[in-house]
């Protein structure tokens, strides 16, 4: 065998067992077990709180385990940081507020050896028209491609990217999405931590779902969706119309009582963006991970969203009371 071949056969990421455990016995990772194989495009998926920024700390060499095995590109996270091999987008980076967006990126080239150029990095992190501007005066989202262009300027073998899309409006998480391909198809091995389903299920090879710190779900965004088949999304809108609800994409029946929503579906992704597209105010919809994490508490059912895989007794889809139910489908 080749080191070529060598190389392209080793696993990216290998954690054997790893279980990081802060004071007072909180588990962030409970012995989780996974392999990253060279030039995959993965999405760590869960909720807050689930261990996925914890799980690429401990990748990044940020943050040590405390048991369990983990080896990054055949070696430690250290050695691989110290080689420039691994990129990193965190929520939690700082940057110089003082520097203007191509004095930093040029920065950042030449600490990496001027492994991309400076017109590269601009126009990937779709930066080419802020390059003069001060890292003070840009917008959240603009302050999140900043971020990534630092992250590519290695040109890593291994890139990390933590909510990467976080602030970035709808445009600009495009043109992110493109140039992420771009990069995947260069031969970057990606993983990329997200509370998105949507986005996994454009953007993955593959997903792992972590949840209290476990691993719960390892596969494609199509197994994973069909693992998923029947959700239940509960939020609270003023004036719920059942009928406009019951007509929204995958919608198979809708419960309501008062200004409390429960609507079953078998497209959870289509569903939330056609509601939101109703332009009504909702409060507490979150996205449909909730049969995957089990984050159904049965608590304030009416002001938040869940979802569940039974049928429409399933948590807190039954029992509707003296609200209305129209099924459908």
């Amino acid at each position: 065998m080749t080191t070529n071949q060598s190389l392209a056969s080793e696993a990216a990421v290998v954690f054997r067992d790893v279980a990081k455990v802060y004071h007072r016995d909180v588990r962030a990772l409970d012995n989780v077990s996974f392999e990253i194989h060279r030039g995959e495009t993965i999405a760590l998926l869960g909720p807050n709180g689930a261990g996925k920024s914890t799980a690429i700390d401990v990748m990044l060499g940020l943050r040590t385990q405390s048991s369990g095995e983990v080896r990054v590109l055949g070696g430690t996270a250290a050695a691989a940081v110290a080689a420039g091999k691994i990129g990193g987008m965190l929520q939690t980076s700082g940057l110089p507020e003082a520097a203007k967006v191509g004095e930093l990126v040029a920065l950042f080239r030449q600490l990496y050896g001027g492994a991309r150029s400076q017109s590269e990095l601009l126009a990937l992190a779709g930066l080419t028209d802020l390059a003069g501007r001060p890292v003070d005066k840009l917008s959240g989202g603009q302050m999140q491609r900043v971020r990534f262009a630092l992250a590519l300027a290695g040109r890593p073998d291994l890139l990390f990217l933590d909510e990467p899309t976080v602030g970035l409006d709808v445009e600009a998480r495009r043109h992110f999405w493109r140039s992420l391909r771009t990069i995947a198809a260069g031969g970057t091995t990606v993983l990329f931590a997200t509370h998105y389903l949507d986005e996994a299920d454009a953007n993955a090879s593959r997903v792992i779902v972590v949840s209290h710190g476990r691993m719960i779900a390892d596969g494609t965004p199509t197994q994973i969706k069909a693992s998923t088949s029947v959700r239940t999304l509960r939020a609270a809108t003023p004036g719920p119309d059942p009928a406009v609800l019951l007509a929204l994409p995958g919608v198979a029946d809708v419960w309501v009582q008062g200004d409390a929503v429960a609507i079953r579906t078998t497209e959870a992704d289509a569903t939330l963006h056609a509601w939101y597209a109703l332009g009504r105010p909702i409060r507490g919809l979150e996205e449909a991970l909730r049969a995957l994490t089990g984050e159904d508490t049965g608590a304030d059912q009416d002001t938040r969203a869940g979802q569940d895989t039974g049928a429409a007794t399933g948590a807190g889809a039954g029992n509707p009371g003296a609200g209305a139910v129209l099924t459908g489908k």
